[in-house]
């Protein structure tokens, strides 16, 4: 399986936006996100224990800094669950380093530099546990899953373009608060999920403002509270958003792959939260937005993309909830 048959397995959605990218930011982006893919499993996983967890994350950390062989990991992985397309991603994790190799040097170094401390925050957060006390921690543990990205492809694009070199410095910090944006609207549409495999990232702090527990949080007798957490949430997620949206209008205009390439992320993002705000339904089930949305998207973005004019209008359309 090669490895944009592995990035569509693992996600239709980013593989949208990343194949539209310039073939060698496209090659970098999918090896990138590939390797992100097999922290995430090892992280995730719920056949482990925290403490294995941690052992085979500092394993991955190891291997990518070529002090251990790959075959120590995935020897360990032949008995994956293959129903989950990141096992997959990690049992194939091999063929994914062997093609980072082709690419140039300093895009090697980019990547690897990057998925490294990621994948060394992600075996702080599960050493730690889910203690999100309040929004400095969610963003802590949304910057090493979600914003060191936003960093990894930035430097990936001014790698490419002397444009975006030049204005590198300047776009840094909006490039994390577009990982934040991504993670934020993730953690809202995944939770029912996360809290049925023990995690819960709203802040502990907007339960306590709101006389909640964890769990009341998913108890009906308690929605209207609940629904107040989640406002909080997604105004947090918006304050990102709109960050988010002035890191792509920084882009330039003729680059036309590498904005559409951010450009889909975000207006995913933007319609989810719209689908999410004040909608009780986010309690019990993952929220997602239709494939008929998904598809206008793309092709209004790829039509119009260009301008920032058109962006803002845009944005804004999405996000307001359809009755």
């Amino acid at each position: 399986m090669n490895s944009r048959d592995l990035l569509r397995i693992t996600s239709r959605t980013f593989a949208i936006g990343i194949e539209r990218l310039p073939r060698i930011l496209c090659d970098a982006a999918t090896i990138a996100y590939l390797l992100l893919r097999v922290s995430d499993y090892l992280e995730d996983n719920e056949e482990m224990d925290s403490e294995e967890k941690v052992k085979l994350l500092n394993l991955w950390i190891n291997i990518l800094r070529e002090n251990e062989k790959i075959e120590t990991l995935t020897n360990k992985l032949t008995n994956a669950d293959t129903n989950n397309p990141d096992a997959i991603v990690a049992q194939h994790s091999k063929e994914i380093l062997l093609r980072m190799h082709s690419l140039p040097y300093e895009v090697q170094e980019i990547i690897i530099h990057h998925v490294i401390n990621s994948t060394s925050g992600m075996a702080r957060w599960t050493k730690k546990g889910s203690n999100v006390n309040d929004e400095k921690d969610l963003d802590d543990y949304m910057f090493e899953v979600a914003g060191r990205v936003g960093y990894l492809v930035t430097q990936l694009f001014a790698w490419y373009s002397l444009t975006i070199r030049r204005k590198q410095k300047e776009i840094m910090p909006l490039a994390r608060e577009f990982g934040l944006a991504l993670q934020t609207v993730n953690v809202i549409r995944g939770l029912r999920g996360d809290f049925e495999r023990g995690w819960v990232y709203i802040p502990r702090k907007f339960l306590t403002e709101m006389g909640l527990t964890k769990e009341q949080l998913f108890d009906p007798e308690h929605r209207e509270q609940a629904l107040k957490v989640l406002d909080m949430m997604t105004d947090k997620a918006e304050r990102h958003l709109k960050y988010a949206l002035q890191y792509v209008k920084s882009l330039p205009w003729w680059q036309h792959g590498i904005r559409l390439g951010c450009i889909f992320p975000l207006m995913f993002a933007i319609r989810t939260l719209a689908v999410s705000r004040h909608n009780a339904q986010v309690f019990d089930n993952e929220t997602k937005i239709t494939r008929k949305e998904v598809k206008k998207i793309v092709l209004d973005s790829t039509l119009w993309g260009w301008s920032n004019t058109w962006l803002d209008r845009y944005y804004q359309e999405l996000n307001v909830a359809k009755e």
